[in-house]
């Protein structure tokens, strides 16, 4: 619904009507759902006397799909139509048993209110190959010159509440994948990708928890996206429009090495919500955990994403069993990372202090800055030189007084 109210450009003075507008009762209302009342004013200004057999109110919604040629071959194009919405209204007519009602020159305001359908109504929605669409519009229908009429948009939405159980539930998938080609195989690549919740709302971060295993012999790289997928049913028809709303990526994965995602989020963006309820229109959502694989097409993991409108509410009373439900389900997650590697020994340990002073030169100290402009910080600090390392040597310079009898083994 757009925020400014809608007018009907002024006609001549046969018309004798200066403007015609709608404006809704609350134009800060972004969206109405189904049982909501829609209330506002059809405002006339005339410039002189106005003839008119009547003013109405017309309120429709329907969902359309189309594609296929121009009208010029109509009948190979592919047409359906839903509807949602149709509501009219007199608000103004001639008394009884005349047929032409006059209006004195000035500005008139007639308020208008009706109630949308109980029964749930379709998002609005707008597509490549069909819309889902409410307007109201004032229709002024006068004697001997052709209607005048303003319309407004109305934008409709289906609520979709997160915390129904069904969109509180896990999704976890599990896949792997061999590289290679006939006998020249280099290993799998397998993935496990989770969510801990199938329902989600705009704004909201989704932590992905995921595990990726690269025992192949290239360099694979993580990713993850939202996708959003427009079905369109058009005599008996089906047209698919598939769109990468959000993604993020991960770190590349060495062959032979693993990597976690222990809650890496995705946050999404600004999208019309799920539409599940339209029988030629429906807009789907899926979050894909994907590996890409050069020269090898891609492991991917679909999890199933609803974006409803009632954001979640937090555990409450079903933290207990939820927590449950995750200490079996995740698991998994609870794989035992790799060891850091041991940091290699300081420079000053395997030097002594005798052979450090050799290759080291004096420097003054730096001078005193006491006041704060005197210099830079930086120009304070003295010139640092890396000492190259000790030459190698199977004897060691510097024996230690205790014999170390530990077998040691390298791995080239």
């Amino acid at each position: 619904m757009g925020g400014e109210a809608g007018s009907a450009a002024a006609v001549g003075s046969e018309g004798r009507v200066k403007s015609l507008g709608l404006v809704f009762e609350d134009e800060r209302k972004g969206c109405y759902s189904s049982g909501e009342t829609v209330a506002g004013h059809v405002l006339l200004e005339a410039a002189e006397p106005v003839s008119l057999r009547a003013l109405r109110l017309e309120a429709h919604g329907r969902a359309t799909a189309a594609w296929g040629p121009s009208a010029g071959a109509a009948a190979s194009a592919a047409l359906s139509e839903v509807e949602y919405l149709n509501v009219r209204l007199s608000l103004r007519e001639p008394p009884a048993g005349e047929s032409i009602l006059l209006l004195e020159p000035g500005k008139h305001e007639f308020p208008f209110s009706f109630q949308l359908p109980s029964e749930p109504l379709v998002t609005s929605f707008t597509g490549k190959y069909g819309s889902i669409q409410y307007c109201v519009r004032a229709v002024l229908e006068r004697p001997k010159v052709p209607d005048q009429s303003v319309k407004r948009e109305l934008q409709v939405v289906s609520h979709i509440d997160v915390n129904t159980p069904a969109l509180l539930t896990p999704v976890l998938k599990t896949q792997e994948k061999m590289v290679g080609c006939w006998i020249f195989t280099s290993g799998p690549v397998s993935l496990s990708a989770k969510i801990e919740r199938k329902g989600y709302c705009n704004g909201e971060a989704i932590p992905i928890y995921a595990e990726i295993e690269n025992c192949s012999s290239r360099l694979i790289v993580p990713k993850a996206a939202i996708f959003q997928t427009q079905t369109y049913l058009a005599s008996g028809k089906i047209k698919t429009v598939r769109h990468m709303v959000a993604n993020v990526r991960g770190n590349h994965i060495a062959s032979g090495s693993t990597d976690i995602w222990n809650g890496k989020t995705l946050k999404i963006p600004p999208v019309t919500p799920s539409i599940l309820d339209c029988c030629i229109i429906r807009v789907d959502y899926s979050l894909a955990v994907y590996i890409h694989i050069p020269g090898a097409k891609k492991l991917m993991l679909e999890l199933p994403l609803v974006i409803g409108t009632i954001p979640y509410n937090g555990f409450g009373s079903r933290n207990s069993s939820i927590a449950s439900q995750f200490s079996v389900d995740m698991s998994w997650l609870t794989l035992t990372l790799p060891e850091q590697p041991e940091a290699p020994p300081n420079y000053a340990d395997v030097v002594s202090e005798e052979e450090f002073s050799r290759h080291v030169p004096p420097y003054p100290p730096p001078p005193d800055c006491e006041e704060e402009a005197c210099c830079p910080v930086f120009a304070c600090i003295q010139e640092f030189r890396f000492q190259p390392p000790p030459l190698y040597s199977e004897v060691d310079p510097h024996p230690s007084d205790v014999e170390d009898t530990q077998p040691v083994s390298f791995i080239l």
